[in-house]
């Protein structure tokens, strides 16, 4: 009897997914989020733990380049949620977070203090940043050439005209 090659790579495919998966990946219960995962100077980072004990409503955070923070009760069962500010000026790079709440649990996790992200529009084209005019005759200029294509198209059908 003969195996289906596609289906053993499928069953391969399912097996790798399967282990790369955070379920697997995850060491325990608690786990924080980082909000953004690529903050920039001057941006509120949102720090989100769960695994903390039931029914706990503070926590206190500590990042090392923004400093210490507290974390209350956030808006779902069991998470605690609190912000910090990243100071204007910190040098880019990973930021470790740590994050403990009573009775003895400490979560830590890391994220990346990226380059400001950039601010107002981006001229892509022609006309200026708020010159709507001009896109918008050419668009409607594109739009009545495709139409006039087409009804020239279905009057040649109709008359029998090849070519």
């Amino acid at each position: 009897m003969r195996k289906n090659p596609i289906g053993v790579g499928i069953g391969l495919l399912f097996g790798v997914l399967a282990l790369a998966s955070p379920a697997f990946a995850d060491s325990g219960d608690s786990h924080l989020r980082i909000n953004p995962g690529d903050g920039s100077p001057g941006s509120t980072v949102t720090v989100t733990a769960t695994g903390c004990a039931p029914g706990e409503t503070f926590g206190k955070g500590e990042s090392k380049a923004a400093g210490s923070f507290q974390l209350f009760e956030g808006d779902h069962e069991g998470e605690l949620t609190g912000e910090f500010t990243i100071p204007e000026g910190k040098d880019l790079g990973t930021d470790t977070v740590t994050v403990k709440c009573p009775p003895k649990t400490m979560i830590t996790d890391t994220y990346e203090i990226g380059g400001r992200e950039p601010g107002g529009a981006v001229a892509a084209g022609f006309g200026g940043v708020g010159d709507n005019q001009t896109q918008l005759a050419l668009g409607g200029a594109l739009v009545a050439a495709a139409g006039a294509g087409y009804v020239v198209r279905m009057r040649r059908r109709q008359l029998g005209v090849r070519g």
